[in-house]
């Protein structure tokens, strides 16, 4: 009998990456979204990496997980024992990737949207989709970033427009004291707000003590055509404080003018770039 031939692209395309070692050792990508683990799922991951690797878990920098020094023929058995414990395999190559996420208003005191929920339903939506290139999201509760979606091919940002009540306010200087870019000004009981300044992270409307500040409009910022690597790029705003449904729409859409506008192996934001960032625009947005 021969020697058993290997579909390497296959594996690959399932979140399997084959190591340095000469040994057909391969490390195991885990679709994980927005970072979120049930202790169960945190069970079945020790149990496999004990008995299928070596005992360890890679954390990667998109909140993923890796078992490494996985011999190629347990793969299948690897698979199914952790299909049972409802932990699936990832993906690799030219497709939407695994989604990041903070955990948003359910968790974090500056969280303005349920970071976590938008997550899930993008990667319900579009994970594994087939693309001409690699293509990320990341989603993030507020304009702290902590989730660095300017960074990621699309990312969704929460934000708050606040709206200011004179005859509610005391001019007591808090506001302006917590206000992280300076747009508001407190002097001689009079108050200055510079809306262009504003970066939409709602601090003033949390610690106002009168509700002299309130929410205007809430809603998502959309950045686009971010990206690391060996070329970085910092992603633009393509529009802010849109619905969920406006949200979901631009996503369609984008990943449509990827679909149809991008070379082989190309990024997001190269292809904006190179089609023209008002043409973009002007498909998606219309």
């Amino acid at each position: 009998m021969g020697e058993k031939t290997i579909n390497y692209d296959r594996l690959k395309q399932g979140g399997f990456l084959r190591q340095r070692q000469k040994e057909d050792l391969f490390s195991m990508r885990l679709r994980v979204v927005g970072g979120q683990l049930t202790a169960d799922q945190l069970r079945a991951l020790a149990y496999a990496s004990e008995k299928y690797g070596r005992g360890e878990v890679h954390i990667t920098s998109r909140q993923g997980l890796e078992i490494s020094y996985i011999p190629f023929e347990q793969t299948e058995e690897l698979l199914d024992e952790l299909e049972k414990s409802d932990v699936h395999q990832g993906t690799c190559g030219p497709r939407v990737r695994g989604v990041v996420a903070c955990q948003g208003n359910l968790i974090c005191p500056r969280g303005l949207i349920d970071a976590e929920d938008i997550a899930q339903k993008i990667d319900k939506n579009y994970f594994a989709m087939e693309l001409p290139g690699k293509f990320k999201f990341a989603v993030t509760g507020c304009p702290s970033s902590c989730m660095k979606v300017q960074e990621n091919d699309l990312g969704v940002m929460g934000g708050l427009e606040p709206a200011w009540e004179e005859d509610k306010c005391t001019h007591c200087g808090l506001c302006e004291t917590v206000c992280p870019v300076e747009a508001i000004k407190v002097k001689d009981k009079e108050l200055y707000f510079d809306r262009d300044k504003c970066n939409l992270c709602g601090q003033c409307t949390e610690i106002c003590p009168t509700d002299a500040w309130t929410k205007a409009r809430e809603g998502y910022t959309i950045y686009v055509g971010g990206k690391v690597g060996k070329h970085p790029r910092f992603g633009v705003k393509l529009t802010e404080l849109v619905d969920e449904a406006t949200s979901f729409k631009i996503i369609d859409k984008s990943l449509e003018f990827f679909r149809t506008e991008a070379s082989s192996g190309e990024r997001f934001g190269d292809t904006i770039q190179r089609v023209g960032l008002d043409n973009f625009k002007t498909f998606v947005m219309e």
